[in-house]
C-alpha cells in the first residue's frame, strides 16, 4: 500500500432515491466519490471503462465512462474536464480505491442535462439524462457536501474538530500569573442595576457574582469554553476554585476576546437604567454560544422598580 495515498478516515453511502454511490472524506478533508458508484449511477458498464476511457484523450488526459461520449465533449468545463482527468485513488482499509471530488457530480449531471436540452443526446443515453435529473432534484434541496457529510458521519467528526481548534485558540496549556482582569466598572455597574450597595474596598461580594460571571462572559465568549475552564480549574471541597478562570486563557486569542467581551459587557451596562433591560440586550447583542437561554430568578426577572 503507498503510504503517500491520502486515507478514508470517514466511509457511507450516498443516497438519492434509489441511487447509491459509495463515499468517503479523506484525511486531508477532501469528500470524494467513488468512480465506480457514479459510472454505476449513470448506467454505464464498467467493464466498458477502459475502452470509452481510450477514445476521449486530448492531449494525453482520459475522461471516466460516464462522460466520455463524443457527444456531449463540448459541454464539458475546463474546470470539470480538470477534475474528471485526475482521479482520486485513496486508502480504504488494507485496499486502495479511485474516486472524484463529490462536489463534482452536480456538472456531471449538468453536461447531460444540457446536451440533451441542446438535442444532441442519443436514444441509447437517455438513461443517463433521466439518472442526471434524478440526482439533480435531490442535490437541489441538500449541498453535495453535507450530504457526503451525513452519509460517512464526519458532520459529527467535523463539530468536534471545530470546537478542538475554537479551545486550541482560547485555553492555554499552562497556568498564567494572576493579574487583575476584570475592571471595577464591571462590578460597579452590576451592583447599581441590583440595587446593591457597592463599596470599592471590599473585596466581599454576593455568591452569586460568580453565577453571574458565567453567565454574562465565559458563556458567551466561545462554544464549549466555559465547559473546559471547569475542568481545568474545578471547585474543592469547600465550593472554591483555585484559580481564576481567566488565568487559563490563551494571551493571543482568549484572553484578548475576553478583554474585548468585557468592553461590550460594560458598554452594554452603563447604556441600560435597569438590570432587567441590561440582560434583555446581553441576549440580543452577545448571546450564549449553543445553549438555551437560562432564566434564573437572580439573572432574568423584573426589577425592584418594575414591580
Amino acid at each position: 500500500m503507498n503510504e503517500k495515498l491520502p486515507k478514508a478516515t470517514h466511509m457511507g453511502e450516498l443516497k438519492i432515491g434509489d441511487v447509491i454511490i459509495p463515499c468517503a472524506v479523506l484525511d486531508n478533508g477532501t469528500r470524494v466519490l467513488s468512480e465506480h458508484g457514479i459510472t454505476t449511477a449513470f448506467g454505464s458498464r464498467s467493464g466498458a471503462s477502459k475502452k470509452l476511457k481510450r477514445t476521449t484523450k486530448e492531449g494525453g488526459a482520459l475522461l471516466p465512462v460516464f462522460v466520455a461520449s463524443q457527444n456531449v465533449l463540448p459541454f464539458i468545463s475546463k474546470e470539470l474536464y480538470a477534475g474528471l482527468s485526475r482521479p482520486i485513488e485513496y486508502e480504504t482499509g488494507n485496499r486502495s480505491a479511485w474516486g472524484f471530488p463529490a462536489e463534482l457530480l452536480p456538472q456531471i449531471c449538468d453536461v447531460w442535462l444540457t446536451a440533451r436540452a441542446q438535442g444532441v443526446t442519443k436514444v441509447q443515453q437517455e438513461q443517463k439524462c433521466q439518472q442526471a435529473e434524478v440526482l439533480m432534484r435531490g442535490l437541489a434541496h441538500v449541498g453535495i457536501i453535507a450530504l457526503v457529510d451525513e452519509a460517512t458521519g464526519y458532520q459529527d467528526y467535523r463539530a468536534r474538530k471545530a470546537l478542538e481548534q475554537i479551545l486550541d485558540k482560547f485555553i492555554a496549556k499552562e497556568l498564567s500569573r494572576w493579574a487583575k482582569t476584570f475592571p471595577d466598572e464591571f462590578y460597579e455597574n452590576m451592583f447599581r442595576l441590583r440595587h446593591w450597595p457597592y463599596d470599592p474596598k471590599s473585596v466581599k461580594r454576593p455568591s452569586v457574582i460568580g453565577r453571574y460571571t458565567e453567565d454574562l462572559v465565559y458563556k458567551r465568549l466561545a462554544p464549549g469554553v466555559l465547559e473546559q475552564l471547569k475542568e481545568l480549574n474545578p471547585v474543592d471541597e469547600k465550593g472554591r476554585r483555585k484559580h481564576k478562570h481567566f488565568q487559563w486563557l490563551t494571551q493571543q486569542e482568549g484572553y484578548r476576546r475576553l478583554m474585548e467581551h468585557l468592553a461590550a459587557v460594560v458598554a452594554l451596562m452603563k447604556a441600560s437604567s435597569t438590570w432587567n433591560r441590561f440582560y434583555g440586550s446581553m441576549q440580543r447583542a452577545l448571546p450564549q454560544y449553543g445553549e438555551t437561554i437560562e432564566m434564573f430568578p437572580e439573572l432574568w426577572g423584573k426589577d425592584d422598580d418594575e414591580e
